[in-house]
């Protein structure tokens, strides 16, 4: 008889690789009873006709979001002490002091700061948090569910939510396994591991390593490499469009070669329009050439400002905007659901281009899988004042340390220089594949298209 597992989303961000991969057919292939454990509104069972209990009680402690800031800024600080490196003061973001709540909150949570950055404090701030979660309704409200339904385990889809605090401390409570999957790529030097769990499921062996480091509490047995189902899609051969068919499709022109803009979200990318103001300078003098070049912009899925608008419209005879197949469901970022539809329409564009320009965004892995390029931007716009974050910062974060070597990515240090790098890869003077292939081998894992299946058979190790 199949055994229940609850697939925990406690928010929207793990929807795209645990609903619209084909994560819940492997499970059940390897005989899961698989059920999701909602706390989002998109709902699966009316939207794709899947197992779903519905989390309605949403509460939280009010208290839990100061001491969860406390606990990531503490982390850091102990961090930036034991390893002797600033770069950790970067993750963090400036305090609001808007209105007498901000005030209040801010206050507070400086001076909690400032009392429990060393280890021992970090492990009272989540003492606490813990406590203060096991004491709301949604605590109880989860138990109760995990009583009726009687699930083997509990597999939450992301390591970062307070939301899922209370579910899983309900699972534990009762004896139920619970597991999480480290969302993102950078999320491990970030110190957004927000909830404790009996296993850790990790994308690869550079991930596993980060986990070791930053979390002594956490042991090697706990953690499985399984990979990321968030590339699998673009192994489906089925999924690509022939050229012709997707140019007409979104009014591209036939005649000409295409590159991609991808988009960034404001916080990391807050002059992030200039950026495509320079490619499409750029490609129209690459264009006087004899180029015959285009811009596909695919904006980020959760950026809503209108900051583009002018650009796209002043460049629009060479910028085509293709906007990503993603539904709003609530009113945070987190809070936006992908599609199906949106996964073929990545593939193709990654399929059908020359090579993607971004500012520091793990794109530069989709488009590796297609044998692509990446040119990142990394050089300082004349908008740039006081109060704009720059994006020069980004490139210091751990995370990208993780290059096997500086070539992985084409580097656009000058806005002049431009156009002479994108024609170096056009002309395949410069074509940094290989090395990109084998920063994707380090983040992404050696089994890319196994992910689904590595997952499963980790939990069904723990629960048979």
């Amino acid at each position: 008889m199949p055994k229940k597992v609850f697939v925990l989303f406690p928010d929207g961000v793990g929807l795209r690789n645990f609903a619209l991969t084909n994560f819940k057919e492997v499970g059940e292939q390897q005989g899961i009873d698989v059920w999701y454990w909602n706390n989002t509104s998109f709902t699966v069972k009316d939207r794709l006709g899947y197992n779903e209990v519905l989390i309605e009680d949403k509460s939280q402690h009010p208290l839990t979001a100061v001491y969860s800031r406390v606990r990531k800024r503490a982390e850091l600080n102990v961090w930036t002490k034991q390893f002797n490196d600033v770069v950790y003061q970067l993750y963090k973001f400036p305090f609001s002091y808007k209105g007498l709540k901000n005030t209040f909150r801010s206050g507070l949570t400086k001076t909690l700061i400032g009392l429990k950055s060393s280890e021992k404090g970090v492990e009272s701030v989540r003492e606490r948090i813990k406590r203060l979660e096991r004491s709301t309704s949604k605590y109880t409200y989860c138990k109760q569910q995990l009583q009726e339904h009687q699930p083997k385990m509990v597999l939450c889809t992301s390591q970062r939510a307070t939301q899922a605090i209370a579910p899983l401390l309900a699972a534990k409570d009762l004896g139920i396994p619970t597991a999480t999957f480290i969302y993102s790529w950078d999320n491990v030097p970030k110190a957004m591991l927000v909830v404790e769990t009996d296993f850790y499921y990790v994308w690869s062996e550079h991930m596993k390593a980060e986990l070791l480091q930053y979390y002594p509490f956490i042991k090697e047995e706990q953690i499985t490499v399984t990979g990321t189902p968030q590339f699998e899609p673009h192994y489906d051969s089925s999924l690509v469009l022939p050229r012709e068919e997707f140019f007409k499709q979104h009014g591209l022109d036939t005649e000409k070669r295409y590159i991609c803009y991808s988009g960034d979200d404001e916080t990391t990318s807050p002059l992030d329009q200039y950026y495509v103001e320079d490619l499409a300078l750029a490609v129209r003098e690459l264009n006087k050439e004899g180029y015959n070049l285009g811009i596909i912009y695919r904006k980020c899925p959760v950026d809503f400002t209108d900051r583009y608008d002018a650009i796209l419209e002043r460049y629009k005879d060479v910028v085509v905007p293709i906007a990503p197949i993603w539904t709003q469901i609530g009113k945070n970022w987190n809070e936006i659901a992908p599609s199906k539809e949106d996964f073929k329409m990545l593939i193709n564009v990654c399929e059908h281009t020359e090579l993607v320009t971004n500012v520091c965004s793990s794109t530069v892995f989709d488009f590796a899988v297609h044998n692509k390029p990446c040119v990142y931007y990394n050089y300082e716009q004349p908008q740039l004042k006081k109060g704009i974050r720059d994006i020069g910062q980004n490139y210091h974060y751990v995370h990208f340390r993780s290059m096997p070597s500086k070539d992985a990515v084409v580097w656009a240090l000058h806005k002049e220089a431009l156009k002479d790098k994108v024609k170096a890869i056009l002309d395949k003077k410069v074509n940094p594949t290989k090395e990109t292939q084998q920063w994707y081998d380090v983040i992404v894992g050696t089994t890319p298209t196994k992910a689904c299946e590595n997952i499963w058979k980790a939990v069904g190790s723990k629960i048979n």
